[in-house]
């Protein structure tokens, strides 16, 4: 089982930027791809990034590919770097594992496993 915490959320002008953590506790005999997703009212849940555990799809931020980065840090934390942020990047961001190593081809939410509570963004004047 794995228990995922995200942070770093909050208000953030147009053009800014943002860092969003990822962190993973408890235990598994599995490596996990990690994926971020951000939720919209109104909207579909929508794929982010995805990183593999061996940190070579650090350019998989299938949706923001100009803007966002995503990065392993310690072996238990993922992060989001979020850049240019624009009025349209505001919602719920969410972390999930896999329950694989690697990233999927379509980073869809059916993908995970678990899941953590996610870290609201605010891009707002």
């Amino acid at each position: 089982q794995l228990q995922l915490v995200e942070s770093g959320g909050g208000l953030v002008q147009p053009g800014g930027s943002l860092t969003l953590s990822c962190t993973a506790s408890g235990s598994t005999d599995r490596s996990h791809a990690v994926g971020w997703f951000r939720q919209t009212p109104g909207k579909e849940r929508e794929g982010v990034s995805c990183i593999g555990d061996d940190g070579d799809n650090h350019d998989d931020t299938y949706h923001v590919k100009d803007r966002f980065a995503t990065t392993r840090g310690a072996k238990n934390t993922v992060y989001l770097h979020m850049n240019d942020l624009k009025a349209e990047d505001t919602g719920v961001y969410i972390c999930a594992a896999r329950l694989v190593p690697g990233c999927a081809r379509f980073n869809r939410p059916s993908e995970y496993y678990y899941w953590g509570q996610g870290t609201e963004v605010t891009v707002s004047s």
